[in-house]
């Protein structure tokens, strides 16, 4: 808002080909997706969180779903490796900086194959110094990441890799910041606003960062960047009012559902529809929210606001002119002033304040108004509120003066007080006028139909039919499946099995019923291998 110095972005996205191995992973997510939706496992083996954790990890690197799988050399981790090589070189004479994000894959010192300790050892091998790289995770007290903050600012650390909750808010060390890259997509919109601001933000010596951004294409991450930048633009517009809303959720860490899972490992285009129109139906749902917030707001006010503003202001402007010929009556001049006062009446102003102000140490109970006397035709009483003393003059509406130690200016205080009757019943009048404008206003406003409504039913409708349609590929596909299978047992000449009868007895006598009984075959048993087919079919 202050426009204070602070660099432009540059924002790069880099799109990576998933591997091989890659696509046939997130098929086997979908699988998963359907055997979790089916209920063919137990949520402790398997769960919609742990497929979609899965899927995030397989978007970063196919090693981490299965370390003995090799490096894909076009993987966006080594594209990010490139890009940090590239900006290392070209701001050497600056010494210029680079923050590297990733939540996932942090290092633990276990062994196992992590991204942090691979992007490292290919930077090193690539002629980056060692003491020029560094994790966040490495500082692990306040006086450790202080130290280290300043060597990024110093250009001692070039490339600093952490993950948005410990290199997010605090972390200043933009100094000589030439780029930032973001590996891996987080949960919230928020996170990527701290991402940013880590760069783009006063104290850098670079007119421009780099903002990278990388995406592995056919994966969750595809998905995961789309939706996370759908919820930003959501909020932003909330932040910067050009949204009705008055707050607004962050959008949580969460599971994708199995619909989303199934058309990501399907390659289903209808996917990214209903991205949008979820961002899009949200927001019409919100304007109608507010349309319809109005519309009660304005129902009560022309039902209980307006008609009683119009009616005091009319009481205001009947009193006014009924007291208004009093004040005439009785008109001020400089040769011709009166007051009475305690009984008295004072032709001097100074005289008739100093009355008052005499009156006000006398009064012998503070708790009770005093009748002081009159002025213009007005009755005066005096009260005493705490420690201010103060001045009524009543007709049909009341007129106050406060009062202070000076005698002249207290006469002055009580005359303002009943001058310019006129002046305020004009401006009641055009009060008066507004408020009955307003009250038709308010009365259309309540009436006039939410103008998106037909856009909101459509893109309602059309929501819920691709909801519907991504809920059912399991079905067709065991239904087409089901159909082959039956037409090659024909073209096999073998004829199915017959069914056993059903033992079905509605009513009759005991003999029928022993003979029910007796003609019963109870089905063959099922081998424990069939057993899961056949519940998947009844559950079709």
């Amino acid at each position: 808002m202050l426009k204070l110095p602070t660099p432009e972005a540059e924002y790069i996205t880099v799109t990576t080909e998933p591997s091989s191995f890659q696509q046939e992973m997130v098929a086997e997510l979908g699988e998963r997706a359907e055997a979790v939706r089916n209920r063919e496992v137990e949520p402790d083996e398997d769960n919609m969180l742990k497929i979609t954790s899965d899927g995030r990890k397989l978007a970063l690197d196919q090693r981490l779903q299965n370390p003995l799988l090799p490096d894909d050399p076009d993987s966006k981790v080594n594209a990010c490796v490139k890009n940090v090589l590239a900006e290392w070189r070209d701001s050497a004479d600056i010494r210029g900086t680079q923050l590297v994000f990733c939540d996932l894959s942090t290092p633990k010192n276990d062994g196992k194959f992590n991204v942090y300790d691979d992007i490292k050892a290919k930077l090193i091998a690539q002629g980056i110094p060692p003491e020029e790289i560094a994790f966040i995770h490495d500082a692990n007290t306040e006086a450790q990441k202080a130290e280290l903050f300043a060597k990024v600012r110093r250009g001692q650390v070039r490339v600093l890799i952490g993950s948005t909750q410990k290199m997010g808010a605090g972390t200043n060390v933009q100094d000589r910041i030439v780029a930032s890259h973001d590996l891996d997509c987080p949960w919230r919109p928020a996170d990527l606003e701290q991402r940013a601001g880590r760069s783009l933000r006063q104290g850098n010596m670079n007119k421009s960062v780099k903002m990278f951004k990388y995406v592995t294409k056919g994966t969750f991450d595809a998905y995961n960047w789309g939706l996370v930048e759908n919820k930003q633009k959501f909020i932003g517009q909330i932040m910067t009012s050009k949204s009705p809303a008055r707050s607004a959720e962050d959008v949580d860490a969460t599971a994708l559902s199995y619909a989303e899972v199934k058309a990501l490992a399907t390659g289903d285009d209808r996917i990214r529809e209903k991205m949008e129109l979820d961002v899009q139906v949200a927001k019409l749902k919100m304007l109608k929210s507010n349309h319809t917030a109005m519309q009660y707001e304005m129902q009560n006010k022309t039902l209980k606001y307006y008609p009683q503003k119009i009616a005091e202001t009319k009481l205001f402007i009947e009193a006014l002119g009924k007291d208004l010929p009093i004040v005439q009556a009785h008109p001020v001049k400089d040769d011709a002033f009166s007051m009475t006062v305690m009984g008295q009446t004072f032709t001097e102003r100074k005289e008739a304040g100093e009355a008052i102000i005499k009156a006000c140490l006398l009064m012998p109970d503070p708790e009770k108004p005093l009748d002081l006397g009159e002025y213009r035709g007005f009755p005066m009483q005096l009260h005493c509120t705490g420690s201010k003393f103060k001045i009524t003059m009543k007709q049909h509406l009341t007129y106050t003066a406060e009062l202070a130690d000076d005698p002249v200016g207290n006469v002055t205080r009580i005359n303002n007080a009943l001058e310019g009757m006129a002046e305020k019943i004009k401006g009641h009048e055009n009060h008066l006028e507004r408020l009955e404008k307003e009250l038709v206003n308010a009365r259309e406003e309540s009436e006039r139909p939410f103008p998106k409504e037909n856009e909101l039913a459509e893109k309602s409708a059309r929501l819920t039919q691709l909801n519907r349609e991504l809920e059912k590929p399991r079905t067709k596909t065991v239904e087409q499946s089901q159909d082959g299978e039956d037409e090659a047992d024909l073209e096999g000449g073998e004829a199915p099995a017959p069914e056993p009868p059903a033992l079905t007895v509605l009513s009759g006598d005991k003999p029928s019923i022993r003979a029910a009984l007796r003609s019963y075959v109870p089905p063959a048993p099922v081998a424990a291998g069939a057993e899961r087919d056949q519940r998947r079919e009844a559950a079709l």
